[in-house]
C-alpha cells in the first residue's frame, strides 16, 4: 500500500470513528434537554469558575463565530453569566450560574454513565492502547501545526 493509500485509510478511520462516537453521543445530550455545543460549554465550564470566551473557545468543538450565539442562548435559559474580568477591563468572564451548577451536576455524570455503558467489558490493556494510538496521533497533527 502506497504512503498516500496508508494516510488516507487512517483519516478514514479516524473521521469513522469519530462519526460513531458523535452519534453516539449527541444522542444522549439531547435526550437529556440539550444540543452538543450546549452540553459542551456547561461540561466544559463545570467545576471551574469560569474562563474567557476565548479560552473556552480552545477548550470546546465550538467555532468562535458559534460560541456566542450558544452562550447568549445558555444565558437566556439562566444557565450561563457573564461577569467582569478580575484583572482585564476589556474582557468578560463566562461562568455558570447556581441553575447551570445545578444543571451540571445533573447531566455531566448522566451522560459519563452513558458513556461508561458503550464501554463496558472493555479490557484495561484495550482503553491503554487506544489512548496511546490516539495521543500519538493527535501529536503528529499538532508537530505538523506547531
Amino acid at each position: 500500500m502506497s504512503q498516500q493509500a496508508e494516510s488516507l485509510s487512517t483519516v478514514q478511520a479516524l473521521v469513522q470513528c469519530y462519526q460513531a462516537f458523535e452519534a453516539y453521543s449527541a444522542a444522549n445530550i439531547r435526550a437529556l434537554g440539550l444540543t452538543p455545543p450546549q452540553f459542551d460549554i456547561i461540561a466544559t465550564l463545570g467545576n471551574t469558575a469560569g474562563m474567557t470566551a476565548t479560552e473556552l473557545g480552545e477548550k470546546t468543538l465550538i467555532t468562535k463565530g458559534t460560541l456566542t450565539g450558544v452562550v447568549d442562548r445558555l444565558i437566556d435559559r439562566g444557565w450561563v453569566e457573564r461577569a467582569a474580568h478580575d484583572s482585564d477591563r476589556r474582557c468578560q468572564i463566562i461562568r455558570l450560574t447556581q441553575a447551570g451548577e445545578a444543571l451540571f451536576a445533573q447531566v455531566f455524570p448522566a451522560h459519563m454513565a452513558h458513556m461508561d455503558a458503550c464501554l463496558v467489558g472493555v479490557k484495561a490493556a484495550d482503553h491503554a492502547r487506544w489512548q496511546a494510538a490516539l495521543r500519538g496521533l493527535e501529536q503528529v497533527f499538532r508537530k505538523e501545526t506547531a
